[in-house]
C-alpha cells in the first residue's frame, strides 16, 4: 500500500514535488490554504498540469477532502507553504502556518520541513512541533529538513533528526538518485554554503560591473554571459539568505559575507534607479512626459515572496522621481501611450518576450542586469 503523503501549501515548489511523487506512484494530496481543502494529485493530473497556474486556470474536477481529515491520515507531511509577509512578520506567519500544518498529525508521522532556515532553525521547529502536538521527536514522530527551491526540488541532501536514512522517504523520493541523509546540523551547514556561494558569486559580479562604463568593456563582459543575469536571478534565494542572517549576532567573517551580499542587492536596486534617471537626463526627457514600465513576470505561487517585495520596493522608489510608474507581466498590447516609455526588463524571459512582440521603436528598453544595458530598437 502506497505511503499517504500530504503537502501543506499549493506553492510552485510544493506542487512540483507532489507531481514527482504522483508520477512515482505515490498517494499524494496537496493543501490549498486559500480554499481550504486537500486536493488529490493523481498521475493524470501531474501529466496534464505541469504548473499550479495551469491547474488553477483549467479548474479540473479534483477529489477533495478537508484539511484536518487529510493531515490526520498522513504518514508523511511536507511543509511547503506560500509566505508573503515581510520583515519581522515573516517568522510569525511561518510559525502560524507550521502550527496549522502539524496540529492534527498522528504518531509515527514523518514531518518534512521545506523552507530554508538559518543555523539552529530546525531545533526551534522541533520544539514548536512537540509543543503543538504533544509528540516527541525521535520517539513517536520524525522530523526532516529538505529546503526546496523553484529550480531544484531534488536537493542532494535531506537532514534527519536522528541522522539516519529513512527507507520510506528514500522510496518516496526515489526520483532523486543523489539523496543523502545527514544530521540536521550538517544539512543546515550545506544549505548555508550553497546560498553563500550563490550570493557571493552574484555580488562579486554586481560590484565589478559597476565600473564598466564604456561600450567596449560592457561588450567584453557581456560576451562572458554576465549580461544574462537579471534582477529575477539576483533576488532568488534572498529569503534563505535573510534566514541565515538572523542566526547570528555581532561581527564575524560570516556576517560580513551575508551583509555584503544583502548590501550588494540594495546597492543594485539603487543603481537601477540611478540608471533610469540618467536615461531621462541624457535624452532630455521631462518626468511628467515619461512613463516607466517595470516588466517582470512573477510566479505568484512561489513559496517565498521576496521577488514580489522587491518589485514593490522598486516601483515605490521610482515614483519618488517619476509619477507614472507601473509594474506589469507580459502584456498582450504593448505600451501604446502618448508618453515616452522606458521599459525596465527584469528577467531573461521578459526580454525575449518584448524583443519578439514589441513593434514600437520609440520605447527605451533598459535591461535590469549587472551591466544595466540599453537595448536599441532602431
Amino acid at each position: 500500500m502506497a505511503t499517504k503523503v500530504v503537502i501543506y501549501g499549493l506553492s510552485t515548489e510544493g506542487y512540483s514535488l507532489a507531481c514527482q511523487i504522483a508520477l512515482n506512484g505515490g498517494d499524494v494530496q496537496i493543501i490549498d490554504e486559500s480554499t481550504p481543502s486537500a486536493i488529490s494529485i493523481k498521475e493524470d493530473i501531474a501529466n496534464s498540469y505541469p504548473t499550479v497556474q495551469a491547474l488553477k486556470d483549467d479548474e479540473p474536477l479534483l477529489a477533495m477532502t478537508s484539511i484536518d481529515a487529510a493531515i490526520s491520515k498522513a504518514q508523511v507531511l511536507i511543509f511547503a507553504p506560500k509566505i508573503r509577509k515581510t520583515g519581522q512578520d515573516i517568522k510569525i506567519e511561518i510559525n502560524s502556518k507550521f502550527k496549522d500544518a502539524v496540529s492534527n498529525i498522528k504518531k509515527n508521522c514523518l514531518v518534512v520541513y521545506g523552507l530554508g532556515t538559518g543555523f539552529g532553525g530546525n531545533s526551534e521547529n522541533m520544539s514548536l512541533l512537540e509543543h503543538v502536538t504533544g509528540l516527541k521527536v525521535g520517539k513517536n514522530v520524525s522530523y526532516f529538513y529538505y529546503p526546496l527551491s523553484k529550480e531544484n526540488i531534488s536537493k542532494s541532501f535531506i537532514g534527519s533528526s536522528d541522522g539516519k536514512e529513512n527507507e520510506s522517504l528514500k522510496k518516496l523520493f526515489s526520483f532523486n538518485k543523489n539523496l543523502n541523509f545527514l544530521t540536521l546540523t550538517s544539512s543546515e551547514y550545506f544549505h548555508a554554503i550553497d546560498i553563500l556561494k550563490q550570493f557571493s558569486n552574484q555580488t562579486s559580479i554586481l560590484e565589478v560591473c559597476k565600473f564598466a562604463k564604456d561600450s567596449a568593456t560592457k561588450s567584453d563582459l557581456n560576451s562572458e554571459k554576465l549580461g544574462e543575469i537579471f534582477l529575477d536571478d539576483i533576488i532568488d534565494g534572498l529569503f534563505d539568505l535573510r534566514s541565515l542572517s538572523s542566526s547570528f549576532e555581532g561581527a564575524s567573517s560570516l556576517m560580513y559575507l551575508i551583509n555584503g551580499s544583502m548590501k550588494g542587492i540594495d546597492g543594485y536596486i539603487k543603481r537601477l534607479i540611478d540608471e533610469t534617471r540618467l536615461i531621462l537626463k541624457k535624452n532630455e526627457l521631462k518626468a511628467s512626459r515619461t512613463k516607466i514600465l517595470l516588466l517582470w513576470t512573477l510566479d505568484q505561487h512561489e513559496m517565498k515572496g521576496e521577488k514580489i517585495e522587491k518589485l514593490q520596493e522598486l516601483e515605490l522608489k521610482l515614483k519618488d522621481y517619476i509619477g507614472d510608474v507601473e509594474s506589469i507581466s507580459q502584456p498582450t498590447d504593448i505600451f501604446q501611450n502618448d508618453k515616452t516609455t522606458i521599459v525596465v526588463v527584469c528577467s531573461k524571459s521578459d526580454l525575449e518576450y518584448i524583443l519578439k512582440n514589441n513593434k514600437d521603436d520609440e520605447i527605451i528598453i533598459l535591461k535590469a542586469n549587472p551591466l544595466c544595458q540599453l537595448v536599441s530598437k532602431k
